[in-house]
């Protein structure tokens, strides 16, 4: 087998015994130590005290799901592999669509190239709208639960996937969609023991739930039991999530938004300057589609400062840049954003006309993220590092570099 990989610039040892990469949607430390403390995840708390090793750090921009998850399996940010939301207009096409055509993509993963190389490689996502993302010309083991009853040999290298989990296909809108990867990645680790596993979960117990209430609590207790088992199988684990999760309303439990589109049709003329919001993606019921993070497209001939000018000003607005300081601040390709990139405070969101928002699925407060407010993540290993790394920004993307590079080989 070969040595090392390099994969987007990066270099990657081989694995001398399996990895698991865990992405958790929506996580954040506070879950993690709320459950710890509440005795629902030992495993965890072992790691915390010093059986593994932890960091606080950085999602990339926007911090919604498909940017991320992308950015951890290709070791690079969104200006480099592309993805740079859930939904973004395409020049090419003059439309906007989502984001989950691996035509976007513009960097290998760490997968793929694992996978060529020989090593055994398996993915599990809770969203089928990332599997042909993370897929993408790898060779192995790739389904989601949603459509875990949809699989087959040819397309998802595996077969009997109900029956090997012994669980039925859950809800997407469910706790259960989230355990059913976990559950399946520890029957694939006992049975097929693959060499690299990607796990990705969904974020809807973080969007309905706050650190430390007992939904929670259970559902990282859920994630523990299945963790351990992972260790206990000799693997070694990197966790890290794609995103943070706030609460975004008022003291009335109603969502503080602010509806951009509308207000920029009462300034500028209905439909002159088009909204995007890149949190957008099949399943809205949970965030009704409203996150910290906007694109603005504008007219040619609209004065940029002056509207970038207004729109700071609106109350809930942390940060409005041109399209050039947005992307190199963020690390974003520059085609693929719009004129101006505004990103709203912790507990505000952005929408884009009040008419096109169903809220009614609603069913607590609002809880939701995209903007720099949900930046940080958890980024622990369940091994001692085998020397002291020299001080840098940790990222999310740096789980497969924690895992493969600088976790603790046996002797």
């Amino acid at each position: 087998m070969p040595t090392d990989i390099t994969v987007n610039g990066r270099t990657y040892l081989w694995m001398d015994r399996p990895l698991v990469v865990v992405c958790v949607d929506g996580s954040q430390f506070e879950y993690i130590t709320a459950a710890v403390a509440a005795g629902a995840a030992p495993f965890l708390g072992r790691l915390l005290a010093g059986a593994g090793t932890y960091f606080t750090a950085d999602c990339v921009m926007p911090s919604f799901t498909n940017p991320n998850n992308l950015s951890i399996v290709t070791g690079v940010p969104p200006s480099v592999h592309g993805i740079c939301g859930n939904y973004f207009f395409d020049p090419e096409r003059g439309e906007e669509v989502m984001m989950n055509d691996p035509r976007h993509l513009r960097a290998g993963t760490i997968l793929a190239a694992f996978s060529d190389a020989g090593a055994k490689v398996a993915v599990i996502t809770a969203k089928d709208k990332l599997r042909k993302l993370l897929g993408h010309r790898m060779k192995g083991i790739c389904f989601s639960s949603e459509k875990a009853d949809q699989v087959s040999l040819a397309e998802n290298g595996i077969e009997n996937v109900l029956e090997r989990v012994s669980m039925p296909v859950p809800s997407v809108y469910s706790a259960a969609l989230s355990e059913f990867v976990f559950v399946a990645g520890v029957k694939l680790m006992e049975r097929e023991r693959p060499d690299l596993m990607y796990l990705s979960t969904t974020d809807y117990v973080q969007h309905k739930a706050a650190p430390g209430t007992p939904a929670a609590n259970d559902f990282y207790a859920m994630m523990d039991r299945n963790l351990n088992r992972l260790d206990e199988l000799g693997a070694t684990i990197v966790l890290t999530a794609d995103h943070g999760m706030n609460a975004k309303h008022g003291s009335d439990g109603r969502p503080n938004v602010i509806y951009l589109q509308d207000t920029l049709d009462a300034w500028l003329g209905k439909n002159q300057a088009r909204v995007i919001l890149p949190i957008t993606d099949p399943y809205v019921v949970h965030h009704g589609a409203l996150g910290s993070f906007a694109l603005v497209y504008l007219p040619a001939s609209e004065a940029q400062r002056s509207v970038a000018e207004r729109i700071a000003a609106l109350p809930g607005i942390q940060t409005v840049l041109g399209r050039a300081e947005a992307a190199a601040r963020f690390e974003l390709p520059p085609d693929r954003i719009g004129d101006l990139v505004v990103v709203s405070t912790l507990d505000t969101v952005i929408g884009t006309s009040r008419e096109r928002h169903d809220l009614s699925g609603l069913d607590v407060p609002l809880r939701s993220h995209g903007g720099t407010s949900e930046q940080k993540v958890p980024l622990l290993v369940n091994r001692r590092l085998s020397e002291q790394p020299a001080p840098r920004r940790w990222r999310n993307f740096d789980a497969f570099d924690l895992g493969l590079n600088l976790a603790t080989r046996p002797s």
